[in-house]
């Protein structure tokens, strides 16, 4: 792993507040707080037809008593429970659209950030858990960003707008009401921390679960082959059953939320029910006055459970909120949104030069140095090779070259330019990259040769085609160009996967290519080929090789050779054969070079 660490599943990544929450909620519901408004206002003209109600029907039932005709008080109370229902129902409609705008948004903008992390940061984090804060995660902002804030606001309003009306009616029978709810809130307020730890938890659990299972399904052969089908369930299970656990226990608070909110109004009808009986049979209030009391009452059902749901689902909805502000807070490697389009260039640019000036570098903070003081110079155009052990510091090389990390200390130079001071686009727009496992993109053929090279000409597809031999390997397929490659690539073999990855690095014509083991997987045949490539490469472009079979670099115009993170050699096969013990027992072993000493050759 050369010193990288991976981060534990669902392990968070930078702290959030809460107050830090509350900005990054706002940034979600900022651009469409005109809709969420227009809903909202909405759902309280619908709360209020419905407060006026009870007052009509107090009308009605007055009409009734006196012998008066009710067809008005009928035909309005009629009216207001059709609007409301309407203006309720426009009104969710609108919050709907709202919600599922601000789930689209952060998506969007969630996905873009994900694929400009820093490298360093990617490989601290779990591919699994990123890819459930994108899906599970951000789902769960309709709920605190539209549902509960806004739910939570009608209601207060139409707890108030009812509580005003309880209180004109009779002040005696609000105050029962408003001791008994005094009395069962207490359960609400001990239920809510809870529940907010357990969707925590929860949602961490299905992260966690995502990280297994995406490990699993990425090494999908090497589980079958290892017979480890089993063990890798069991972790899976493990993982879903936390995420079951912690759901039940949040779905046990929300139970004793919902009942005690229900109790609280039923309760309160029950005394208001006998307290008002006895009023009314006291002469104090009239027999209207308590059922318009009780109406209001009823009507405060709805509300309050609609309060207590919105409570519940902003706290599932913040702890959305927190995991996506955790990657908001990692760092990206500041290249902005369409910055980095691959564009068509006239001409083939000239060749670069690479410099390694004293170059230092650890993975992280304390970690052991990959480099150790590394310095070497490739001048512009033609071959060199870079070999050495394994852990040599071969591969990081490449990686301070396309930035995907940056030194502790010293500088990597490119035509003279110190690489943090070129803006990544066009650094990586002028740079070939072939990675030693080759990886190929689920798509097409197609898909993949152009994927660093959106714009290139068929003239030059075919070229690159018949130059890294798989033009005969196209026309075979079914589907040409346009065959599907499988997932990772499995439909291709490993030498047909490399092939297509040196196609894809050649057609962005680049000036500096870098191969990391490029052969390592082609038959002599296509090995021999690629030489032939590598060298006519050459001719035009700098081309740096990382090579561990040395068959392919012997013929290098200069090859440096690592060992412990350092440059301990710098020159031609021949001159490092005589004079670099490393390289010469290197060639003796792979080339068959004689001994040292003459005689049989060293095996």
């Amino acid at each position: 792993m050369d010193g990288r660490t991976r981060q534990a599943p669902g392990r968070p990544a930078p702290s959030a507040s809460t107050r830090g929450t509350g900005r990054a909620l706002w940034a979600h519901i900022r651009r469409h707080r005109g809709r969420i408004a227009a809903g909202g206002l909405l759902g309280l003209a619908g709360a209020a037809a419905t407060l006026v109600q009870p007052l009509a029907a107090g009308a009605l039932i007055d009409g009734l008593g006196g012998r008066e005709p009710v067809a008005g008080a009928l035909a309005l109370l009629s009216g207001l429970v059709l609007l409301g229902a309407a203006l309720k129902a426009l009104g969710q409609y609108v919050l709907a659209h709202a919600a599922e705008s601000v789930v689209l948004d952060a998506r969007r903008r969630l996905v873009g950030r994900l694929l400009r992390l820093k490298v360093g940061e990617f490989d601290r984090a779990e591919p699994g858990d990123l890819l459930a804060r994108v899906t599970s995660d951000t789902t769960l902002l309709r709920q605190v960003t539209t549902q509960s804030v806004v739910s939570a606001v009608t209601s207060l309003f139409t707890l108030a707008g009812a509580t005003v009306m309880m209180a004109m009616l009779d002040a005696a029978l609000l105050c029962v009401t408003a001791a008994v709810v005094v009395l069962v809130s207490s359960t609400i307020a001990t239920a809510m921390p809870r529940i907010s730890r357990a969707t925590a938890r929860a949602q961490t659990a299905v992260g966690e679960m995502g990280a297994v299972l995406e490990r699993a399904l990425g090494a999908f052969r090497t589980v079958k082959a290892s017979g480890a089908e089993e063990r890798e369930t069991r972790m899976v299970h493990r993982a879903a059953d936390e995420a079951w656990r912690s759901g039940v226990r949040a779905a046990k608070w929300q139970a004793v939320m919902g009942t005690a909110a229900g109790l609280s109004v039923q309760a309160a009808f029950l005394a208001v029910l006998g307290f008002g009986g006895a009023r009314v049979a006291a002469g104090t209030i009239q027999a209207s006055t308590l059922v318009a009391f009780l109406l209001f009452l009823f009507s405060l059902m709805e509300p309050v459970s609609r309060l207590i749901q919105a409570a519940t689902q902003f706290q599932v909805g913040t702890a959305a909120v927190a995991r996506l502000r955790e990657v908001e807070l990692m760092e990206t490697d500041g290249v902005q949104a369409g910055a980095g389009r691959t564009e068509p260039r006239a001409a083939h640019g000239p060749a670069a030069s690479v410099a390694f000036e004293q170059v230092v570098f650890r993975y992280r903070p304390g970690a052991p140095c990959v480099h150790r003081g590394v310095g070497f110079t490739v001048p512009a155009g033609g071959l060199t090779a870079i070999v050495g052990p394994s852990g040599a510091g071969k591969s990081t090389v490449f990686a301070l070259l396309e930035r995907f990390y940056e030194p502790t200390s010293g500088r990597v130079l490119v035509d003279g330019r110190d690489v943090r001071g070129i803006p990544l686009p066009a650094l990586r727009a002028s740079i070939g990259y072939i990675e030693q496992d080759a990886p190929v993109l689920s798509g097409t053929l197609r898909d993949n040769l152009l994927f660093a090279a959106p714009h290139a000409t068929r003239e030059e597809l075919d070229d690159v085609l018949v130059r890294t031999r798989l033009d005969a390997f196209v026309r075979a397929l079914p589907g040409g160009l346009d065959t599907p490659v499988g997932h990772r690539g499995t439909r291709l073999s490993g030498g047909e996967r490399q092939r297509v990855a040196i196609a894809r690095a050649l057609l962005r014509r680049p000036r500096l290519l870098l191969l990391d083991e490029a052969t390592s997987q082609l038959d002599a045949a296509n090995e021999e080929a690629l030489r032939e490539v590598v060298a006519d490469v050459a001719r035009l472009t700098t081309v740096i090789v990382i090579a561990h079979r040395l068959s392919t670099v012997t013929t290098a115009d200069r090859i440096v050779v690592m060992d412990a993170g350092r440059v301990r050699a710098t020159g031609t096969h021949d001159e490092l054969v005589r004079s670099d013990a490393l390289y010469r027992g290197l060639a003796a072993t792979q080339l068959l070079l004689p001994s040292p000493g003459g005689g049989t050759p060293v095996t």
